[in-house]
């Protein structure tokens, strides 16, 4: 960035890099940015884009979808007036820190975390709270708890499943963290139906401080379309609700929603298979020499080998896109990818074998 251009622009900028993939996002096996390796069916498609062919698109959409959200709110069986939906979750962190953060405001990010949480704290001028992970990667929650007293911070985020070391916190660990801090918690559940942890979603209600973030682009392979959700009390939701971008969502985004909704068994299905190849996976992997591989409950593994770039550049070679997150804290040499397909499951096991 030249000097004039620095002056001109947001000075958090200098400390902020544009987002970007490494390898790209094509592959002959692709496995790094945590996606269902299974598309909505051509059937249900069809059905969808038959709805959408009769809407005007001359027209805008609603302010806000509330079509959608009214059908995940029964999904959920919790009040309307608790959800809001986003183009994405991405959109909705945006939304949400905008409402919750700013300058000389203070946010807890457990160390490490999906990168979007740190950058937008940056572009808001809010000072980080970080707390480092345990060195097998668990969060530490007598830390998080002791900085959030100490450091009187405002907002808390969590991700849990975690983005990228695949750990979670229980339930009863946020319940902890959250009474025990005046701070807003923001829970980003990205991951949740591949846990074997409770949602927060259960004690929505009973905090008022509490926040659930979801998405629609890991388990219900709507990545494509942009769907995200935040689930809050009423009162915290209408607050959140004055940052967010009107007519973000399109009435695409509305009506996929609501017919994935209708045919959810195609979900749970998706998942059913992607939780036993996990398991399958994190076996074989365990039996190899020189790669550790740590437990996961997400749609995607963790693996320390001994070089990370010179494994990731053979894996690439070899038409296998995975993803380096070494550059994390405490994730040095490590590795990460989702489950696959079956046989691009068995390719990646050959591949790691023969390396």
């Amino acid at each position: 960035m030249t000097r004039e251009i620095a002056r001109m622009v947001n000075p958090a900028l200098q400390h902020i890099a544009p987002y970007k993939v490494e390898g790209g996002q094509q592959a002959e096996i692709k496995l790094n940015q945590n996606e269902s390796p299974f598309d909505v069916p051509m059937w249900l498609k069809e059905e969808i884009v038959g709805e959408f062919i009769k809407e005007p698109w001359n027209r805008y959409p609603d302010i806000l979808p509330y079509q959608a959200m009214n059908a995940y709110a029964n999904f959920l069986g919790i009040s309307p007036d608790m959800v809001m939906m986003s183009n994405g979750s991405n959109e909705m962190l945006y939304t949400i820190f905008l409402a919750c953060l700013g300058r000389g405001r203070k946010v807890l990010i457990p160390e490490p975390s999906f990168s979007l949480y740190e950058k937008l704290a940056l572009l808001l001028d809010s000072q980080i709270v970080g707390v480092p992970m345990h060195a097998n990667l668990d969060f530490d929650v007598e830390a998080i708890i002791r900085a959030a007293r100490d450091e009187s911070v405002d907002f808390i985020v969590i991700s849990t499943p975690n983005n990228p070391t695949s750990k979670s916190l229980s339930l009863e660990e946020v319940r902890l963290i959250a009474e025990s801090s005046d701070a807003l918690v923001l829970v980003d559940e990205a991951y949740i139906e591949f846990s074997r942890q409770r949602s927060l979603l259960e004690l929505i209600h009973e905090l008022p401080n509490l926040m659930v973030l979801r998405t629609m682009s890991k388990a219900i392979a709507l990545a494509g379309v942009r769907i995200g959700f935040a689930i809050a009390n009423p009162a915290l939701m209408q607050e959140i609700a004055k940052p967010k971008i009107p007519f973000a969502s399109s009435r695409l985004a509305e009506i996929t929603l609501r017919k994935v909704l209708a045919n959810y068994s195609l979900v749970t299905d998706s998942v059913a298979y992607i939780l036993h190849e996990r398991e399958k996976l994190y076996t074989a992997i365990s039996s190899l020499k020189k790669i550790e591989v740590f437990e996961s409950d997400t749609n995607f593994l963790i693996v320390r080998v001994p070089d990370a770039s010179d494994v990731f550049e053979r894996l690439y070679c070899a038409g296998i896109l995975v993803r380096n997150v070494s550059g994390y804290h405490l994730m040095e040499n490590c590795l990460r990818f989702n489950v696959g397909l079956i046989e691009e499951n068995q390719q990646l096991l050959a591949a790691l074998s023969a390396l």
